[in-house]
């Protein structure tokens, strides 16, 4: 059954709402590449403009609710219970180079638990979703993360720490152990996206350091909702709480672990 809940509808619309703005700066982003001059801050304000939008449709349906997002940190609601955890723009790097794989990323947390989510490319207006105990689905269709069992025919999902973040010779380590073991590794910019692919089947796994609760925690529920496992980048605790991630199906999971302990 893939009808949203109420509070499913909500986030959806705000995700939809907000990529309009997005979808509009992104054409114009596009023809502003060709000019030499940096688009930045054209991006910060498209981010700021996104972000506003969620918060407003948010807060009107579900007053009260704290907020927790990328450009305006937390905002502490009068139910302690619920938090919304958004990032306007994951993947601001190839928004930013008119790359057209990007995201709006809203969860709600209950209680410390991921409840909802949505994860939502405009470009391609694939809407993923999923509610605690009621499956993952891309638009209308229900979503099982990928069959295969062996990592030899696996194509992973990582990200590469950029100029100033993360830890690189740990990342340089990790990828030499898992790239000769797998049919192949890709960086495609955006957490929330490869979360969401995981959760499809199109990756069979993914890993990465030096996240943000905002851009993991939706895709945490996706992933779990159709079938998959969850760890942070050592198999233990809850990625929002050490912000590192490892996803994948019951069958790659261990193995993957196996490889980035190995990297140690």
């Amino acid at each position: 059954m893939s009808t949203q809940s109420a509070l499913l509808k909500v986030m959806s619309d705000a995700a939809r709402k907000a990529a309009r703005g997005l979808n509009r700066d992104f054409g114009e982003l596009a023809e502003l590449q060709v000019a030499k001059k940096a688009p930045a801050d054209f991006v910060s304000a498209a981010d700021l403009k996104a972000e506003q939008t969620i918060f407003e449709m948010l807060t009107k349906a579900r007053p009260g609710y704290g907020f927790l997002g990328e450009e305006r940190g937390m905002i502490e609601g009068t139910d302690k219970t619920h938090t919304w955890l958004v990032d306007p723009l994951d993947g601001t790097t190839n928004f930013l180079h008119a790359i057209p794989h990007f995201a709006i990323n809203i969860a709600l947390q209950r209680e410390g638990a991921v409840v909802a989510a949505v994860t939502y490319n405009p470009v391609t207006n694939e809407l993923f979703w999923a509610e605690k105990g009621k499956g993952c689905f891309v638009n209308d269709k229900r979503l099982r993360v990928a069959a295969r069992t062996r990592m030899d025919e696996s194509v992973l999902a990582t990200g590469i720490p950029f100029l100033g973040h993360g830890q690189h010779a740990t990342f340089l380590k990790e990828l030499h152990q898992v790239s000769q073991r797998v049919a192949g590794v890709r960086r495609f910019g955006s957490a929330a996206l490869d979360l969401a692919w995981v959760a499809a089947g199109r990756y069979d796994g993914y890993w990465e350091r030096d996240l943000q609760s905002w851009d993991i925690a939706a895709g945490i529920l996706l992933v779990t909702e159709a079938g998959g496992k969850v760890t942070d980048a050592e198999g233990q605790v809850d990625p929002l709480v050490t912000g590192s991630i490892c996803a994948a199906n019951l069958e790659i999971h261990p193995q993957l672990i196996e490889r980035l302990r190995a990297a140690k």
